[in-house]
This record gives structure tokens, C-alpha cells and sequence, in this order.
């Protein structure tokens, strides 16, 4: 569903079951979106894009015929890219100890990969992908793919990775990422100070901004 009745804010379904995830992009977004969980019946897309912004599309558009085209659906791929490690663990970021790890096994095998290198420098990356019902009220002639509008926006922080793991805040690879000119991690950092400088806040604020421009959302110049 769109736009609630002249309250500006979207209904979406979030396309995934990272509780953490959930959570941020529900404080983050707001301002603009009531966002509902991801219903237990609907089955994720496999993640075979080779880029953030693929896998993003490729799980929004998922779930979005998965429930019919009648609910917008919302998408983030995101992970951490290290240049020690060529890029790595990049869109494997998630599954980088294998299917099934734990935050804790893929930040391991990381710092064990990790330990001779000289170079710690890292960027956080996060794409996301909104996909809308063409037919919502008021839709601006923007962006259409048929049945559908697609808007999409990404976002990087770059930082370095600590030898060893500080914080207990945050989720992922959090505890071991410091962005640059900080001297905490992302894992030792409050909401607030997080939402600024992560690029999940980031890529919100840009898909927000994306949104006025567009004239999905008031404010737009």
C-alpha cells in the first residue's frame, strides 16, 4: 500500500529477517514509512547478484510478487569491504564463515584473514531498492518498470578495522569497524551517533531525499 490517507507516511514490508536490520531501518525511516515485518509465509530470494544494488532489487522484487504487486516492499543488501582483503568479504559479508553463521564466526574468520595486514582500511556499503505498486494514488510519472515503480539509493562509510572486537552495541561487523576520525567503533557507539555516520543511515536519508525530489514525499525542490 501507498501513501496513508494524507498522512504522507508508506506502508512497507521490509524484505528481510535481520531483527537488527528491522529495527534500524524502522528508526531511520520513520518519518516517511510505517514498516512491517516481513510476513513468515513469504520465502527470501536467493542473494545472486554480484553487487549490493543487485541483491537489493533482486530481494525487493522478491518479495514484492511475492505478495501479489498489491504492498511496497523494501530491500537492503549491505556488508563490509576491506582492501587488505580485495573487496572481501563484500555480498558474502553475511554468509563469510559460511551458511549459517553468527555475527560472531564471520568477525573471526575476519580478523583471523586480517592478522598480518598493514592496510585495516574498510568501507561499510548499503544499497537499497523501494519498489511501489504503480497504481498507488497519486503516483508521480516517475521511474515505472510496468506494474511497478522502482527507487533505489546506496551509501558507504569508510573506516578501519580493529584487531580485535569492542562494544556490544550494534550488530554485524559492528564491534570491529571504526569509521574515520573516530576513536570508537560502531559497536561501542549509541543510537544516535550510529544513524549519523553508518551508511544504512546514510542510504536512508538518500532514498528519502531521492523521494522529495521524485515528488513522492513533500519537500522536494
Amino acid at each position: 500500500m501507498g501513501a496513508e490517507g494524507g498522512s504522507e507516511r508508506f506502508s512497507v514490508i521490509l524484505a528481510t529477517r535481520n531483527r537488527g536490520k528491522a529495527l534500524e531501518f524502522s528508526r531511520l525511516l520513520g518519518e516517511a514509512f510505517s514498516v512491517e515485518a516481513l510476513p513468515p509465509d513469504v520465502e527470501m530470494p536467493k542473494e545472486s547478484g554480484k553487487t549490493f544494488a543487485e541483491n537489493a532489487r533482486l530481494k525487493a522484487e522478491g518479495v514484492f510478487e511475492a505478495l501479489g504487486g498489491q504492498f511496497a516492499a523494501l530491500a537492503d543488501d549491505s556488508g563490509l569491504e576491506v582492501a587488505a582483503l580485495d573487496g572481501k568479504p563484500g555480498v558474502q559479508s553475511a554468509r563469510y564463515a559460511g551458511e549459517g553463521a553468527t555475527d560472531g564466526d564471520n568477525v573471526s574468520k575476519l580478523l583471523a584473514e586480517m592478522a598480518a595486514a598493514e592496510d585495516r582500511s574498510a568501507r561499510f556499503v548499503c544499497s537499497l531498492c523501494l519498489v511501489l505498486p504503480f497504481a498507488d494514488a497519486g503516483a508521480p510519472e516517475c521511474g515505472d518498470y510496468g506494474d511497478r515503480v522502482i527507487i533505489e539509493a546506496s551509501a558507504t562509510v569508510k573506516g578501519v578495522i580493529e584487531q580485535a572486537p569492542r562494544g556490544t552495541r550494534g550488530f554485524g561487523y559492528d564491534p570491529v569497524f571504526r569509521p574515520e576520525e573516530w576513536t570508537e567503533t560502531l559497536g561501542e557507539a549509541s543510537i544516535d551517533q550510529k544513524d549519523l555516520v553508518s551508511h544504512r543511515g546514510a542510504a536512508a536519508r538518500a532514498l528519502l531525499q531521492r523521494m522529495r525530489t521524485e515528488g513522492w514525499l513533500p519537500g522536494g525542490s
